[in-house]
């Protein structure tokens, strides 16, 4: 079952326009989230980041839209799919402009619809790359223009989805994307962390990565509960192969290791440590 504006409708029945502005013109944001037990991990985090983007595109947003509005429609919507709280879900949340018009909408109101899908796994998993590896390269066919709109998790995602299909049609785990000065910012379904040492090193969100729910999480962990140094800097390709480790991360699994890039492998040692502290 699918929420569609706060009703219940079947997968086939929940059919939007085809002028909907989500598919027109990506005119939509979305958030994907986890929920444990019934518990909506890092959700204030979720909720305050999906209404800043809300207002950065300039969408109305309803008075009812509140904490714990948004909270209760997510967990209904779970319950209305049969899936008990004892088992972890999958959300995604998009929410896009309810308009007509072309370029310009008519109006800045909104629309909303809720996904839900069972996960296999109750708490987060380090992938372990001693037995499958995961292997990653550059995509180097388009750039990621860094900027504001860029760091915003917005149904507009053609760079990702061309990685996505070269990596699929080239055999490699996931590739790392770019901004137009050729630095390193994110994989293509996450952010990125280097780990030299004890220092640990992620691109800032001025050069065009994700606003991650999760990066954020795990930054605020490595300051407060580890030794590790945490540093936001620019990362040229060339320090990939300088790395000790380098992990992914997203609010659905967590941290994700990568085992080889090019010539250079890699460990995953912190990575589980730090993982270990999530769960």
């Amino acid at each position: 079952m699918i929420n569609l504006n706060s009703e219940f409708v079947s997968n086939k029945q929940a059919n939007l326009n085809i002028t909907n502005r989500a598919i027109a013109y990506g005119d939509a944001l979305f958030e994907t989230i986890r929920v444990v037990k019934g518990e909506i991990l890092f959700w204030e985090d979720h909720y305050f980041r999906l209404m800043s983007s809300m207002r950065i595109l300039r969408m109305e947003i309803p008075m009812n839209f509140t904490l714990e509005y948004l909270e209760n429609e997510i967990l209904t919507t779970i319950k209305s799919n049969g899936l008990k709280e004892d088992v972890s879900v999958r959300v995604k949340f998009t929410v896009y402009r309810d308009s007509e018009g072309l370029y310009t909408p008519t109006t800045n109101d909104i629309g909303y619809f809720i996904q839900v899908k069972r996960l296999d796994t109750p708490s987060f998993v380090l992938n372990d790359i001693s037995t499958t590896p995961y292997v990653v390269e550059l995509f180097k066919d388009h750039y990621v223009n860094s900027g504001l709109l860029s760091n915003l998790k917005s149904t507009n995602r053609i760079v990702n989805t061309l990685a996505g299909i070269f990596a699929k049609e080239n055999r490699f785990q996931n590739l790392l994307l770019l901004n137009q000065d050729k630095k390193v910012i994110e994989a293509i379904n996450g952010n990125i962390f280097l780990v030299k040492g004890d220092n640990i090193i992620t691109p800032p969100l001025t050069d065009g990565c994700i606003n991650g729910v999760f990066r954020k999480q795990l930054m605020d962990v490595i300051k407060k509960k580890t030794d590790f140094s945490i540093e936001e800097k620019s990362i040229s390709p060339f320090e990939l192969q300088k790395a000790d480790e380098i992990f992914i991360t997203n609010a659905i699994l967590g941290i994700q290791s990568i085992s080889k890039y090019r010539k250079k492998t890699y460990s995953q040692e912190k990575a589980q440590y730090l993982l270990d502290i999530f769960n």
